[in-house]
Parts: C-alpha cells; sequence; structure tokens
C-alpha cells in the first residue's frame, strides 16, 4: 500500500502541470491564458515532443519568460509566435505551418500512401491472372545431375 501512494506521488509530482513555476505566472489571467495557450503550441527544443509548458528543461523556462515577456510588451499572438520562430526557427512549432515548401511535407505521405496501394493492388491483381508455372518437373539431365550430388 506504502508503495502505491509513492508510486502515485511520484507521478503526480512529476505530471507536467507542475512544469510551468509560480514565479513564472502573470498577475493578469488574461495575458497569463494567451501565454499558455501559445506555449502550448511550441516545442521544447530540448525534450523534442513536449511542449514548453510540459517540459522542465532551463530553455524551456526561458522560452515560457520569453512569451510572457513579449506579451507584457503588448505583443499580440502572432506576433509573439513570429519572434519564437525567428528566434529559434520553424522546428520549434509542434504544429508546422501548411505553407511554403512545408506542403511537400504534409502532402507527401497520403500521396506516397496512394501509389503503394495502386501498386500493391496492381501487384495482387497481375499476379491472379499470370500462368501458372509449368509443373513437369526436372528434366532427365536434371535428375541425373540430382542424383550425382546427393550421391557425394
Amino acid at each position: 500500500m506504502f508503495r502505491l501512494l509513492l508510486a502515485s506521488l511520484l507521478i503526480a509530482l512529476a505530471s507536467p502541470s507542475w512544469a510551468v513555476q509560480p514565479d513564472e505566472i502573470l498577475d493578469d489571467p488574461v495575458l497569463e491564458s494567451r501565454a499558455r495557450d501559445i506555449s502550448a503550441g511550441l516545442r521544447c527544443l530540448v525534450c523534442r515532443n513536449e511542449s514548453i509548458d510540459e517540459s522542465n528543461a532551463e530553455l524551456a523556462r526561458d522560452m515560457r519568460l520569453l512569451v510572457r515577456e513579449r506579451l507584457v510588451e503588448g505583443d499580440s499572438d502572432p506576433e509573439v509566435l513570429s519572434f519564437i520562430v525567428d528566434r529559434y526557427g520553424e522546428y520549434v512549432l509542434l504544429r508546422p505551418t501548411t505553407d511554403g515548401a512545408n506542403i511537400i511535407l504534409w502532402v507527401a505521405a497520403p500521396v506516397l500512401f496512394v501509389i503503394a496501394m495502386l501498386s500493391a493492388g496492381l501487384y495482387l491483381r497481375r499476379r491472379e491472372t499470370a500462368p501458372e508455372p509449368s509443373s513437369g518437373g526436372l528434366s532427365d539431365d536434371e535428375q541425373k545431375r540430382l542424383k550425382e550430388l546427393l550421391k557425394d
């Protein structure tokens, strides 16, 4: 029972809600809500697939503070995102944009999947209509050679 309580306490302490430190939280609840919305879509560059809100990395903390700083200075949400992307690159977005060269990445997987399914369908159709291989067996010369090989 004690181990179960200890395990649940450790899981609760490791949860993402503890990543944002109390000294980072803004006094204005509207700005804090905007900051949380923005930082939920930003990738921690240390942890890779966690948002900066979920990450305990020092870089994630710096990015959270930077988002809040820009909001306090009066930037709009798109301006804050633009500033962060200009500074850290588009990789920082958990959901990359679908314009420009990224459209190739968004379209490539479904297109390749459709091509693979069509190729598999054509292969199976040709295989059904292919003539059966002849079951004539081995010729006399081949049978003699096989017997010689098996004797050795």
